[in-house]
């Protein structure tokens, strides 16, 4: 490698390369996830004590609003990252949730709640996006595995930790205002690391586009962007789906799981421990997955760990008690974060790095896209046939999911050992 100029910072990749920046991306993660958190065990339960919501599908209409908004500022991420740099985009995602727990506090109706999740969408999608991104950039073809599990890790740990403090606290405090009060820290860490501390990570796709074979990759459309990553190339449009169908079922234990909970006679405190475990075994295990990936290859984790979420679903709806409960959440915690640092690796498998982060927006509209088809699904069922055929349908949908990467996915993981970068891999001519 070239000897960086005196003006430029030297740019190496790799995670011990960019250890103190990628450390630094991890904590800003862990605030982001911690700000989705809060509402994991107390909304619903907001929805029908204070606000006197009935039907399944009017609860779960935060979940519905927040997926969709998230999905599709996902993709404009990706977007605006590759135009505008990655930073500025992060810094803009915590400046739109600065209001989100002021208003969850004081929403005097259910709108406002809705409005805050609007909110708290287009921040997740513009701030959860970028650090994914810029891990990916930094990390370089070698670790992504490891990348996405630690990313993944800081986030969905984070959510536990706050599912549960929200938990406990409005089981002491009452449902508002006091259980939201720690997003208002979440939000001023977030803004000002994201400000004086985060680097702009452009540079590193440079050095990694320049060590890449060039091809007819590397001048994608957006619109071949999206044909590629949500139809045409089978490897990155299985993870799409799957993707899909994680969230899905994701967005089902979000907004469903609590009440089925409330429904077997379990307190706020269990109700809030419960709601905890799934994302707490979730987190912790990909500290783990995401190496794993990395040596063993992606394909076979994502199945199986597709259907390990549909036997912990199975479980839950079957479950009547505390630890039955419990049981099911940490099967389908240990699924997720089977699934969920290998999609991510995946996309930087099949990627060219001149389009990889609209790639991983394209991806990530379709993943997040989930949240509002499960709760939507969801909720549509649970009013129709009651709560435990509603889980029973999403954990169907999530094992068929498996089924489907099964048959059409190949394994991304040899592209790279074929080629360092990670360039286009789908023709022909580039597999032996």
């Amino acid at each position: 490698m070239k000897k960086s100029s005196r003006n430029a910072p030297e740019v190496r990749l790799g995670l011990r390369e960019n250890l103190a920046q990628f450390s630094l991306l991890v904590l800003v993660n862990a605030f982001v996830g911690a700000m989705v958190g809060m509402e994991r065990s107390i909304l619903p339960a907001i929805a029908e004590e204070e606000f006197e919501l009935a039907a399944r599908t009017a609860i779960l209409s935060f979940i519905i609003v927040f997926g969709v908004t998230k999905a599709l500022t996902n993709y404009m991420a990706g977007r605006w990252s590759d135009r505008f740099g990655r930073k500025a985009v992060l810094i803009a995602g915590w400046l739109v949730a600065a209001p989100v727990p002021f208003l969850l506090m004081w929403a005097p109706s259910w709108s406002w709640i809705l409005g805050a999740n609007v909110l708290l969408g287009v921040s997740q999608g513009l701030t959860w996006s970028t650090t994914v991104i810029m891990k990916i950039d930094l990390a370089g073809p070698k670790n992504r595995g490891l990348a996405m599990g630690l990313n993944e890790f800081a986030g969905y740990f984070a959510v536990a930790i706050s599912a549960l403090a929200t938990g406990f606290i409005a089981a002491e405090y009452g449902l508002r205002p006091q259980p939201f009060y720690p997003g208002i820290v979440f939000v001023v860490l977030g803004t000002l690391l994201s400000i004086f501390a985060v680097r702009e990570t452009k540079h590193h796709v440079t050095l990694e586009s320049s060590q890449t074979t060039t091809t007819d990759a590397d001048t994608l459309s957006a619109s071949e962007v999206i044909k590629r990553t949500s139809l045409s190339d089978p490897d990155l449009s299985s993870v799409s789906q799957a993707g899909l169908v994680n969230n899905l079922n994701d967005g089902m234990a979000w907004g469903l799981f609590p009440l089925v909970f409330a429904a077997a006679s379990m307190s706020l405190g269990e109700i809030g421990t419960l709601a905890a475990i799934y994302p707490a075994v979730w987190g912790l295990g990909q500290l783990f997955t995401g190496a794993w990936s990395d040596k063993v290859g992606r394909k076979g984790l994502i199945v199986a760990g597709m259907w390990t979420q549909a036997a912990g679903i199975v479980v839950i709806a079957l479950g009547s008690t505390f630890w039955v409960f419990a049981a099911g959440a940490v099967l389908l915690g240990l699924g997720t974060s089977m699934v969920y640092p290998t999609l991510l690796a995946a996309i930087g498998d099949v990627a060219h790095p001149s389009w990889r982060a609209s790639s991983v927006g394209v991806y990530r509209l379709w993943r997040d896209m989930g949240y509002a088809v499960g709760a939507l699904l969801a909720g549509i069922v649970a009013d129709a046939f009651g709560l435990s055929v509603a889980t029973l349908t999403i954990a169907a949908l999530t094992f068929a999911s498996g089924v489907v990467v099964a048959v059409r996915m190949r394994e991304t993981l040899k592209h790279d050992a074929q080629s360092s970068s990670g360039a286009e891999p789908t023709s022909p001519n580039r597999r032996r």
